[in-house]
């Protein structure tokens, strides 16, 4: 997400060049900055020669992610030099986790944002850009006090809705809690007062996201909340599709399900990251699951809801993972049949549990296994894909390639920027945003290609 094409300006306080590095939930925090930042009277701009304060959210939650986040600041850096830039601020999870670092390794970054401070960058873009350098890093409880309207960054007509902040689980590898804080919900009115104001400004589908969703409400109202959230969400009139992200798979339950078969609006679509299969990797993960837990739980989704589109993400190479663990693996995901499957090298993150722990896995053994989990997931998801072929979807157009003359849309099954699109020609103009059906003709790899019902 660079520069917000389309922001309004309404004043020439301080022209703010903001690139999003990093996951969905990283991105509403940028768009609430952006919120603030325009109501305060700062202007966006697109091109980074002409900001005078460059903002860099950024992301370490694995290796190759903090790197991206160095390099882009040392690429921005520049524009010190060969443009107008004053300041450069660093927000988000590199600053909140390597605070000392970045003051000792990084002397380019002007002034540094936490991750639950976002809600005072404007009073440290005023400061940086008066030659101060200001440190804001609040405490990891609470929700930062966010004062004005978010600005929508994806195009308008979807839109990510984040329900909770940071996490309780302590997986092994994972350093979330360290940096984003316990598990805490946002309350139901302020969910609902955003979805409304989300749709009201175009977005026909709101995508829930959080570090895990099936949790919401239970540190506020003491039970898991989700399904009522679905109920009230459901009932927003011009929403079109709810999709669900991040649901922890021991903690999907019937209660879930049914709500999510009982609101027409939830596609049937959810994405469950279960990591592993071997119960000793899942055990040393700090997983909460076992084989036998994710068979009987994934039996139970495909049996109340068969059209049911499952999304999963899991792990290679974890500490004493060994060749039998991997081949049950392999073997799990020929059997289950995922329909969307990322799988990832593990990554040694320093602070974590898993980073001590011995019989660390060579890189190109992570690598190998992974490569093989992917290969094998392409051939079940295109054989799936071939299924498809002669039903009809209603599906939400996402744009045109002109030259072609062909529209690029997405089904229910398909979550924006991870997951496969949807081709189909046709002469006449159709809106982004807007819902068609179409029918499936054949396929290509991870995509579709349909024809527009007339």
């Amino acid at each position: 997400m660079k520069g917000v094409p389309g922001a309004p300006c309404f004043s020439t306080m301080g022209k703010i060049f903001i690139v999003s590095l990093g996951c969905d939930k990283n991105r509403v925090d940028a768009e609430y900055m952006i919120g603030m930042l325009l109501a305060a009277g700062h202007a966006l701009v697109e091109d980074p020669a002409e900001a005078e304060v460059i903002l860099v959210n950024s992301c370490c939650f694995i290796g190759d992610a903090k790197e991206e986040s160095i390099q882009t600041i040392l690429e921005l850096a520049a524009y010190k030099e060969t443009g107008a830039c004053r300041a450069l601020i660093l927000t988000g999870c590199l600053g909140q986790r390597y605070q000392e670092e970045v003051r000792k390794e990084l002397p380019e970054v002007d002034a540094l944002v936490g991750t639950n401070s976002y809600d005072e960058i404007c009073r440290v873009v005023e400061e940086a850009l008066s030659g101060a350098h200001p440190e804001v890093l609040k405490a990891l409880t609470g929700l930062p006090a966010v004062n004005a309207p978010r600005v929508n960054t994806t195009g308008g007509y979807y839109a990510y809705l984040k329900i909770a902040e940071g996490c309780d689980k302590h997986c092994a590898y994972c350093v979330i809690p360290s940096i984003r804080g316990a598990y805490r919900s946002v309350p139901m009115e302020r969910i609902l007062e955003e979805a409304n104001a989300l749709v009201a400004d175009g977005a026909g589908e709101l995508i829930l996201v959080a570090q895990e969703t099936t949790l919401y409400g239970i540190d506020l109202y003491g039970e898991r909340a989700l399904p009522r959230l679905l109920d009230a969400l459901n009932e927003i009139p011009e929403l079109r599709w709810i999709r669900l992200m991040y649901c922890y798979p021991e903690e999907i339950t019937e209660e879930l399900v049914s709500a999510i078969k009982r609101n027409h609006k939830v596609c049937h679509y959810l994405d469950m990251p279960i990591q592993h299969v071997s119960d000793a990797v899942l055990k040393r993960m700090g997983r909460r699951t076992t084989a036998k837990d994710l068979r009987e739980r994934i039996a139970m989704i495909r049996r109340e809801i068969p059209d049911i589109c499952l999304r999963t993400t899991l792990i290679s190479g974890f500490p004493g993972e060994t060749e039998e663990d991997h081949q049950a693996l392999l073997d799990f995901v020929r059997g289950m049949g995922f329909d969307r499957l990322g799988a990832f090298c593990y990554s040694e993150e320093e602070g974590t549990e898993a980073a001590n722990m011995p019989d660390q896995i060579p890189e190109e053994e992570k690598v190998r296994r992974r490569d093989e989990l992917m290969a094998l997931s392409e051939e079940k998801i295109f054989e799936k894909n071939e299924t498809l072929i002669g039903k009809t979807f209603e599906v939400m157009i996402e744009g045109k390639l002109p030259e072609e003359g062909v529209y690029v849309a997405r089904t229910y099954r398909d979550a924006p920027e991870i997951d496969g699109y949807l081709f189909f020609p046709y002469e006449g103009e159709l809106l982004s945003g807007a819902f068609v059906p179409v029918t499936v003709k054949e396929t290509n790899e991870y995509d579709l290609i349909g024809e527009m019902m007339l």
